[in-house]
Parts: C-alpha cells; structure tokens; sequence
C-alpha cells in the first residue's frame, strides 16, 4: 500500500496537464483599435491575453474627444469669457514715436 501523502498519483500539479498555450499571434506594431476591427472582422486570430491587451491600450493611443482635464476646460471657457463683452482685453495703442533729432522720411 502507497502513503497517500507521498504517491504519484494523489492529486498536486503534475508536469503536462493542463491545456496547452496557443501561439502567440505575431503583429506588427499597429493601431489597437485596427486590430481590435481585424479579430471582430475575422482577419486576424488572436488570443484573450492579446485581446485584453488591445483594449487596455486603446484609451491611451485615442481618447474620447470630450475628454479633457478640469483645467484645460475653465481655461477654455474663460477664453470664451473674455473674448468680447464688457470685460474684454483692449487693443494695444497704435503709437509711433520719433526719435530725437531724426525727422520722418519723405517718400516721394
């Protein structure tokens, strides 16, 4: 009789069970989301780390275009605060002053 602790075959891992890792699928460097457009097309066949990996990486390379920061956003609407009204900055004075002793040249 076998010690249960100590047999081969009472359960642990054991060297090759378990499913085989598939290939990865080599790419060349691409947008994430052309890639995420080929595997929903059926061009490509990926596997779920390389899918997950896709849509993680997306939000960086596009982002939303409403997104922006608080900051850039208050900037932008006291911008548009100050672009007329009231408030508005005033145009710089077109002055030209003369030097001394040098009188304007006469064109002519």
């Amino acid at each position: 009789m076998t010690d249960k602790k100590k047999g081969n075959g009472w359960g642990g891992a054991r060297p090759g069970a378990g499913r085989k890792p598939k290939p990865p699928c080599v790419t060349a460097e691409r947008d994430p989301l052309e890639f995420l457009l080929d595997v929903m097309q059926g061009k490509v066949a990926a596997n779920l780390a390389q899918v997950k990996a896709a849509i993680a990486a997306a939000p960086y390379v596009h982002p939303k275009k409403g997104e922006s920061g608080k900051k850039e956003e208050a900037a932008a609407i006291a911008k548009k605060a100050a672009a007329g009204g009231k408030f508005a900055p005033s145009k710089v004075p077109n002055v030209v002053m003369l030097n001394r002793g040098q009188r304007p040249k006469d064109e002519g």
